[in-house]
């Protein structure tokens, strides 16, 4: 398998896109979430980070984290979480001879994407993304009808308004 160069920068904020293997016509994330907090949860406090925005749809999730000053381990941390869910539910996928290879479950993508937070603006229009996935998708009319999101949190802070709509995204996301 080839070795993927990431870039590293300690104590950065990171986006990230998370999907499981087969991403048609599951729910596994949203039928799962308490499992995956549970997690989450766990990973964090082994090997601390920020969770600065998430949103967990039924067949991937994206996130951004910010990692503690000097630490850059964001593929661990990924690695922790995947292997923790996968190994708390039954195995009933169809796993692949490769994967059965490598010890691993059919559940998620052996990898994921990464992008580094580059200032002020890229954060903001990586939140509104996150926020504004589940629209996007079609799953809700209104990024606050979506149970399963960090976005409920900012409204709470005052940083977006409840009504939030797509016509306060400035920019064009093109498909994820």
């Amino acid at each position: 398998m080839p070795n993927y160069r990431r870039p590293r920068t300690p104590g950065a904020s990171w986006f990230f896109t998370v999907n499981l293997a087969r991403r048609h016509n599951q729910r596994l994330l949203v039928e799962h979430v308490d499992l995956l907090r549970t997690v989450v949860r766990k990973v964090k406090q082994a090997h601390p980070f920020e969770i600065d925005a998430m949103v967990v749809l039924p067949e991937h999730l994206h996130a951004i984290w910010t990692l503690p000053h000097g630490d850059a381990e964001y593929q661990q941390r990924w690695a922790l979480i995947k292997a923790g869910f996968s190994r708390a539910l039954p195995t009933v996928e169809t796993i692949s001879p490769s994967r059965i290879k490598r010890g691993e479950r059919g559940i998620w993508q052996r990898r994921f994407w990464e992008h580094r937070i580059r200032g002020e603006q890229d954060l903001q229009r990586h939140l509104d993304y996150v926020h504004w996935n589940p629209v996007k998708h079609g799953w809700v009319e209104r990024a606050g009808d979506w149970p399963w999101s960090t976005f409920h949190r900012y409204v709470r802070a005052g940083l977006y308004p409840a009504d939030w709509t797509s016509s306060d995204i400035d920019g064009d996301w093109g498909e994820t």
